[in-house]
C-alpha cells in the first residue's frame, strides 16, 4: 500500500502521467507495486518511454500487458544516437505500428552532455522526424542547451507532424515561445517543485496555454521536493505526480482538478489515448 498521505483529501483523477522510464534498475525489484500505487495515487494512465531499440521493444511490451493502463513510445535518445544504423529506422517502424505504441521517441537534441556528437545526433533526429511524418504519430522530444537547432529542425519539418510534446521542459523564455509558435505541447515535471533550479520556472508556467500543457514524473528521476516526508525510497515513481500537480495548479491559480483534467485531456489527444487511460480504475 502507498505509504504516504496525498496532498488532497482523496485521489485527483484522471491523470495521466506522459513520461515514466520503468526499466531503469531503481524498479528491477518492484514494478508491480509500483503500478498499484500509482492507481491508488490517482493516475490513471501511464506512458512509457523508449529510448533505445531494447527499451522500446520492452516498454511495448509491458503495454501490451496492461492495456488499460499503459502506452508507449518508441525512439532512440539522443545520448545513444551513435548507435542509429541503417536497420533502426525499419526496427522502430514496426514498433510503432503497433497500437499500444503511441509516438515517437524519445528523440531530439541533447548539447549538454554530447554523449553522442551532434552530426550524429541531428542525423537520428532527422531520421526520426520522417518516422513521424511517415507514421503520422507525434513526437515525444528531448533537448537541452539545443533549442535554437532544435527549433530550426521542427519548423521544417512542423507541417509533416501531427504534433510533439517537449518533455521535462526547463528552458528559458525564448525557447518556449518558439515551441509555442509551432503549436507544440510541454511537458511539466518535478523540475518545477525545485526551489533551487526550478523557480525560472515559476512565472513562464502561466504562459504555456492550457490546451498545450502536459504532467510528468519522468520517474525514476526528478522526485517533487515538496513531497513531505521524503520516502525512505529515494527515488520517484508516477504515484507522486499529484505533487507535481499541485505546483502546477498554485502557480496557474486554478483548482487541482481543473488541471488534472485538462492535462489528461490533452495527453489523450495528442497521442491518440483509449478513452480507458481516463477511467478511474482500482489496482
Amino acid at each position: 500500500m502507498l505509504q504516504i498521505k496525498l496532498p488532497f483529501s482523496q485521489p485527483i483523477f484522471p491523470l495521466v502521467d506522459i513520461g515514466v522510464n520503468f526499466f531503469d534498475k531503481a524498479f528491477a525489484d518492484d514494478l508491480d507495486e509500483v503500478l498499484e500505487h500509482a492507481q491508488l495515487a490517482g493516475v490513471t494512465g501511464l506512458l512509457l518511454t523508449g529510448t533505445d531499440l531494447d527499451n522500446s521493444e520492452q516498454a511495448l511490451k509491458l503495454a501490451n500487458q496492461h492495456p488499460n493502463l499503459l502506452c508507449s513510445t518508441a525512439g532512440v535518445h539522443p545520448h545513444s544516437a551513435a548507435d542509429w544504423t541503417k536497420s533502426t529506422a525499419a526496427t522502430l517502424q514496426d514498433l510503432l505500428a503497433e497500437p499500444a505504441c503511441v509516438a515517437v521517441g524519445e528523440t531530439g537534441l541533447d548539447f549538454n552532455r554530447n554523449f553522442s556528437t551532434p552530426k550524429q545526433q541531428q542525423l537520428a533526429f532527422e531520421e526520426q522526424l520522417t518516422l513521424a511524418a511517415e507514421t503520422g504519430k507525434p513526437l515525444f522530444l528531448h533537448e537541452r542547451d539545443a533549442g535554437v537547432k532544435m527549433l530550426e529542425m521542427l519548423h521544417t519539418w512542423r507541417d509533416s507532424i501531427s504534433g510533439a510534446v517537449v518533455h521535462c521542459f526547463t528552458g528559458e523564455k525564448k525557447t518556449l515561445f518558439g515551441y509555442l509558435d509551432l503549436d507544440l505541447y510541454i511537458g511539466i515535471t518535478g523540475w518545477v517543485c525545485d526551489e533551487r533550479r526550478g523557480t525560472h520556472l515559476w512565472p513562464l508556467l502561466p504562459s504555456i496555454p492550457l490546451n498545450r500543457l502536459l504532467i510528468e514524473s519522468d520517474s525514476p528521476w526528478l522526485i517533487p521536493r515538496n513531497l513531505k516526508p521524503r520516502p525512505k525510497k529515494y527515488r520517484n515513481e508516477p504515484a507522486y505526480l499529484p505533487w507535481v500537480l499541485q505546483q502546477i495548479a498554485q502557480l496557474y491559480a486554478l483548482p487541482v482538478q481543473e488541471i488534472a483534467t485538462l492535462t489528461s485531456t490533452n495527453a489523450q489527444r495528442l497521442f491518440n489515448l483509449p478513452v480507458a487511460l481516463l477511467e478511474r480504475k482500482l489496482p
